[in-house]
């Protein structure tokens, strides 16, 4: 089956989807708010009318459409089902092709200060022999990736929407992948399924082929240094469990609501920024005001919060088939960055087991959004990972 070529994508929002997000961000309607000033019951109302009020006095959104047009945006359609990706070529004397995947509530701007350093590197400090053709992807369903309107595009479809993306929209051969969140179980499904055509895998999220992988760990497989992961959760990983529930289980009635609210969905993106990130409890520690809101009209000015949230639905409800039986069921080689703030910490021993584990990198500090958290970080773990693969 052909693939049509990408074309090339400028962002740029109707006036009067602007014009109706400030009449909306005007007319909130706040709930009443009471012993909640430590976010006890969730994001308190002052935080919230704070951020509300940047978003209508200060917040430049066409300053944010200025910069993501800085980089080569391109659309393309597969099967019925419309992609957007930036798509940076490299710097170098071989630069290795690279798809990297966000997560939720992520997009494909978090991987902007990651773009930069691995296509061209020597701008950065770095060594031209280190340049990657850098590939961000938005996941379907994801602000500029829609709309969608095909069911079952989770994790397994869109690693096979990546392959085609790659292989026969851009003519890459071979590529390596990576990924956090969601983009890290559909770099792992790439590097299960494609083993012939990933060059590696780097993740920054312990992802399995299997969810169910995870009642496999053991007390004996956690080595001394890990001991704290296996005692006690990480704090931030509160909210986990409805936030993984209700995006499962009903993900369109929770997005009549947030469809319908500017206010609502910032406060329901920004909580998980707070709580799944590296910041102590104060979530401007390490993102902007502006940052966080970039994040949040990308959902809203696109419209596709419904959509984003399915993918947990279509991603989660059923095991994912495997496509063979060997051991590990990743036999490409693979990296695991391990952040101490994450949401997930596993033992390196369950890790081997599901995995090729090539590099295993445990980091000082950084959390749940690993590339917009902690940019050099990510950019050195990638470029030494994948310098042994070229």
């Amino acid at each position: 089956m052909s693939t049509p070529g990408p074309v090339p994508f400028e962002i740029g929002v109707p006036d009067d989807a602007l014009d109706d997000l400030l009449f909306r961000l005007h007319r909130t309607r706040y709930a009443d708010d009471f012993g909640n000033r430590d976010w006890t019951f969730g994001m308190p109302r002052a935080a919230l009318q704070e951020l509300v009020d940047h978003w209508i006095e200060r917040f430049d959104w066409r300053a944010q459409e200025r910069a993501m047009n800085g980089y080569a945006n391109h659309l393309v359609e597969i099967d019925g089902i419309p992609i957007h990706f930036v798509h940076e070529r490299g710097r170098g004397p071989a630069p290795m092709p690279l798809i990297l995947t966000h997560g939720w509530p992520w997009t494909f701007w978090d991987y902007e200060r990651l773009i930069g350093p691995l296509s061209d590197p020597a701008r950065f400090g770095g060594d031209p022999d280190d340049a990657f053709d850098v590939v961000v992807p938005s996941l379907p369903g994801t602000a500029f990736s829609s709309p969608l309107r095909t069911t079952g595009i989770g994790v397994v479809a869109t690693a096979d929407l990546w392959l085609r993306l790659m292989r026969d929209v851009l003519g890459y051969d071979r590529f390596a992948a990576g990924g956090g969140d969601s983009g890290a179980f559909v770099s792992v499904r790439l590097g299960h399924a494609y083993a012939d055509q990933v060059i590696g895998v780097h993740l920054n999220f312990p992802a399995a082929v299997s969810m169910g992988a995870l009642a496999s760990i053991s007390p004996d497989d956690y080595t001394p240094g890990e001991a704290e992961w296996q005692r006690q959760a990480p704090p931030q990983a509160r909210g986990t469990s409805a936030h993984m529930a209700v995006h499962i289980e009903d993900p369109q009635t929770l997005s009549w609501a947030m469809n319908d609210s500017p206010a609502g969905l910032a406060a329901w993106l920004i909580e998980r920024r707070r709580n799944w990130s590296d910041c102590g409890g104060d979530v401007e520690r390490r993102f902007t005001k502006d940052e966080l809101l970039t994040g949040v009209s990308l959902y809203w000015l696109t419209g596709t919060f419904h959509s984003s949230v399915r993918f947990y639905a279509e991603s989660f409800r059923e095991p994912w088939p495997l496509v063979h039986d060997r051991q590990p069921p990743v036999t490409v080689p693979t990296a695991v960055a391990v952040f101490p703030r994450e949401l997930l910490r596993v033992p390196r021993r369950f890790m081997e087991r599901q995995v090729n584990l090539a590099r295993w990198t445990v980091m000082p500090r950084g959390g749940h959004f690993a590339p917009s958290e902690e940019p050099e970080l990510m950019v050195e773990d990638i470029r030494a990972f994948f310098r042994e693969l070229r």
